[in-house]
């Protein structure tokens, strides 16, 4: 069984949480933008999030209004914040969250978590169950192809996995853009059906009944919070 997870909370193409899909672009994108300068050529992380952004559909506008703030001096300071929660029945989640305002971000967590009767843990009582990783699918390439590129181009890799000819390689998060740019130097019209960076849990649980809806609907919650970016868990849905 592949250990790739559902990592983000779900992000509905339609209804009022597209504009919050929208949102959570705008931010990402204005950050990286932020950090790594406003040209997707010069900046890896900004052209992969643009890529990103257009496969689920975010306009043009939106892209461009994100990273215009920049070039303009527009002051905005976002910082990522993790919470770390214990769910029903041994389910354990890690929140992300992308906030201009920390006060404003704890408090609608906690909120969620004090309506769903959950327990919010202190940093590192969730987090040393999950590794963090970069993930990179596509298909096209062999598995020896695949192992051969990264040898030869030094790269270190956690994992591979081939199933049915759909590749994942887990990876360390620094390596994200090597992998693929390794991958692409074997085949340079490689479509990357995956690369992201993750939290991906060490081991998974199935629960049933109350304890599901709960989950469910503690999901459904956090979804709905603004600042909340991707939300990663241990429970097979």
């Amino acid at each position: 069984m592949g250990r790739f997870p559902n990592i983000a909370a779900a992000k509905a193409k339609t209804g009022a949480a597209k504009g919050k899909l929208y949102g959570m672009y705008a931010k990402e994108i204005y950050q990286a933008a932020k950090n790594g300068g406003v040209t997707p050529e010069g900046n890896p992380s900004l052209k992969r999030l643009i890529e990103k952004a257009k496969k689920e559909q975010v306009p043009s506008d939106v892209i461009k209004r994100a990273i215009d703030k920049v070039s303009s001096g527009t002051g905005e300071n976002y910082e990522t914040l993790t919470y770390e929660v214990f769910g029903p029945a041994g389910s354990t989640l890690m929140v992300e969250c992308l906030t201009d305002n920390t006060n404003r971000s704890v408090s609608d967590v906690r909120a969620v978590v004090n309506k769903c009767h959950v327990k919010m843990g202190g940093m590192g009582s969730v987090s040393y169950m999950y590794d963090n990783l970069c993930i990179v699918g596509f298909s096209g390439l062999t598995e020896d192809e695949v192992m051969d590129a990264l040898i030869e181009n030094g790269i270190d890799f956690v994992d591979i996995e081939n199933n049915n000819g759909n590749i994942l390689i887990y990876g360390n998060p620094s390596d994200l853009f090597k992998i693929k740019e390794a991958i692409q130097s074997v085949k340079s019209d490689i479509e990357f059906t995956i690369d992201e960076i993750s939290m991906l849990p060490k081991d998974r649980i199935k629960i049933e009944g109350e304890d599901l809806e709960i989950f469910n609907k503690l999901l459904d919650m956090l979804d709905e919070v603004d600042d909340v970016q991707n939300v990663y868990h241990n429970v097979e849905l």
